[in-house]
């Protein structure tokens, strides 16, 4: 088994993880709707991270919906000692599996209060607010975090973050109260984030890439691969190496429906970039 331990640990809050953790996203029907092709193999991945040494598991009532944290529950509840769950609010899903904004207050306390009665806590560890849309967008959050501030303040939350934000928007959070992460979209390919990554570094804040291998549509790339053939190790496996390699507060949160893949994702923290092999990586992203 491999022992992730190796990939170091950093501050969520004031809890320490492993910087390999686990996405629930994909444990959900397609289209991040419905319930899974096959719940006992969604709980098996489940039970698997977590005895593999997986400690900070990311999930969101609206994946299904309320389809990722019953499984959690199912599968891990009561809880382990140690083990961060992370959830996000900002959004409800469709009957046609559409995501549509839910920024107000008491959309908000809603979904806190889903996340609190499907996971089974009485306070959620971290909180992201995940800001609405196809990609960044600018635009005051002054009003949803405030409202999530709050929220803390009563209780129902120890930490705060925020997903998918530009960096006027982390800068906006971090006025209002105390950020302990930023979810946002990069991996080997996309890399809008690199200055950001380093400012948050030097204020002890954890940066989780959403799609570290690329999300709907996966990394493909020739050098990607042949340095994959070099190593003798998978495309994916580089790719979460690399990430691991590039900033200390990255943490990872590959998400998977299959143990075996699971076990794939957890053995990038073994993998040995190579100066020559960095090079090459550094390349994809034109940096």
């Amino acid at each position: 088994m491999t022992d992730i331990a190796a990939a170091g640990t950093f501050a969520l809050g004031d809890r320490s993880v492993n910087r390999m953790g686990y996405g629930s996203m994909q444990l959900a029907g397609p289209g991040v709707f419905g319930p899974p092709k096959d719940r006992a193999a969604a709980l098996a991945v489940l039970r698997e991270a977590v005895a593999s040494g997986v400690n900070h598991i990311d999930t969101s009532d609206f994946y299904g919906p309320h389809v990722t944290n019953q499984l959690i529950r199912e599968a891990l509840h009561p809880y382990p000692d140690g083990l961060v769950i992370v959830t996000k609010v900002g959004a409800v899903r469709g009957e046609d599996a559409s995501w549509n904004p839910a920024l107000a207050p008491a959309e908000l306390e809603r979904a806190v209060h889903d996340n609190l009665r499907n996971l089974g806590l009485d306070v959620l560890e971290v909180v992201n607010f995940r800001v609405m849309g196809h990609g960044v967008s600018e635009g005051s959050i002054e009003a949803p975090f405030t409202a999530l501030a709050e929220l803390q303040r009563r209780g129902l939350i120890r930490h705060l973050g925020i997903s998918n934000a530009t960096a006027a928007q982390v800068a906006e959070a971090r006025g209002i109260a105390e950020v302990v992460c930023v979810q946002n979209l990069y991996n080997l390919a996309q890399r809008g984030d690199d200055a950001l990554i380093d400012a948050l570094a030097g204020a002890g804040i954890a940066y989780v890439p959403f799609f570290p291998l690329g999300g709907f549509t996966p990394l493909q790339s020739s050098v990607l691969s042949e340095v994959a053939q070099e190593l003798g190790a998978t495309p994916m496996q580089v790719a979460l190496a690399w990430l691991l390699h590039r900033a200390p507060n990255v943490l990872l949160i590959p998400g998977t429906s299959s143990v075996g893949h699971l076990r794939e994702n957890l053995a990038a923290v073994g993998l040995e970039l190579p100066a020559d092999a960095l090079s090459k990586l550094e390349a994809i992203g034109g940096r």
